[in-house]
């Protein structure tokens, strides 16, 4: 007689949603590991939510059994005051991508910035991270700030079409990890002219965000430049890096490691990385097929 497979059910919670690849990586690696999961989007689009509607749907899930949720866009900040704590980066970094339901709590993590760091440790080995600008200070830019400087970059200049909001960012990074860590960037030419190496964390580059997120006469080859972007895995901004000999990292890593920390997060269980990783690589070919039908 078979023995039924542990049951686990997740959920995405989020906006414009409906095409993400997290729901397959987690319930391949389920099936991989004897256990079956059941992963929900909840789309707050196609739902006709919107982020004040985030506390019934998590009440929901909790009632529901739900072992854990994702949270991604515009839910990240506004989930924390429903939780019953929140792991030490995510209180820091001021966002969760991550709620886990456990012994009657919900507990948030953010394991944005932990997979950013990994896949930059395995992309881009022994660059230079002395000074380094960054486009984008939403809770993506929060994110890959929190690990550029715990990775060890020196001085971090965050760039963002809200000049406040890349102030805000600044100042709590220094708060975080020293004086002088992070500063908020006026002049992006002048910073790109002296920078090591650029972080990319906007959506520009996405299929329904095209084009270059600067000049790209700003690149020089000499750089490294990473991409949070992952669909299209190559976007205008690596394809502009590229050509000019930066080494580079796409929005892929990112992604998988994301949902491989997540996944040891909601199950206990260890995942195979190199695994999730050619789920993905499968699952992003067949959508490059999709689209092209």
């Amino acid at each position: 007689m078979t023995t039924p497979r542990q049951r686990i059910l997740l959920g995405l919670i989020g906006a414009g949603i409906g095409r993400s690849l997290t729901p397959p990586m987690h319930e391949q690696e389920g099936d991989a590991n004897g256990l079956r999961c059941l992963y929900q989007i909840i789309d707050l689009d196609v739902l006709g939510k919107t982020a004040d509607d985030v506390p019934a749907l998590l009440d929901a899930a909790e009632a529901m059994g739900f072992s854990g949720l994702n949270i991604t866009y515009p839910a990240k900040q506004k989930i924390i005051p429903l939780l019953d704590d929140v792991s030490d980066e995510a209180r820091a970094i001021d966002a969760v991508n991550t709620v886990v339901f456990r012994d009657g709590k919900r507990i948030g993590h953010n394991t944005d910035w932990s997979g950013f760091a990994e896949a930059f440790r395995r992309s881009l080995p022994g660059v230079a991270l002395g000074r380094v600008v960054q486009l984008g200070a939403g809770g993506a830019g929060a994110a890959t700030a929190h690990a550029a400087l715990a990775m060890g970059v020196e001085e971090l200049s965050v760039f963002d079409v809200d000049q406040a909001r890349a102030a805000d960012l600044a100042a709590a990074l220094c708060a975080r990890f020293g004086a002088g860590r992070a500063s908020a960037g006026t002049d992006l030419a002048a910073a790109m002219a002296r920078a090591d190496g650029l972080i990319h964390a906007t959506p520009t580059g996405m299929a329904k965000h095209p084009g270059l997120p600067l000049p790209a006469e700003l690149l020089r080859p000499s750089m490294w430049v990473s991409e949070i972007v992952y669909f299209p895995l190559q976007t205008a901004l690596l394809q502009a890096a590229d050509a000019i000999g930066c080494r580079t990292m796409n929005g892929g890593g990112m992604a998988v490691f994301q949902a491989v920390h997540a996944f040891e997060l909601f199950t206990g269980v260890a995942p195979d990385s190199a695994r999730m990783l050619a789920h993905f690589a499968a699952l992003q070919a067949a959508r490059i097929e999709e689209e092209k039908a």
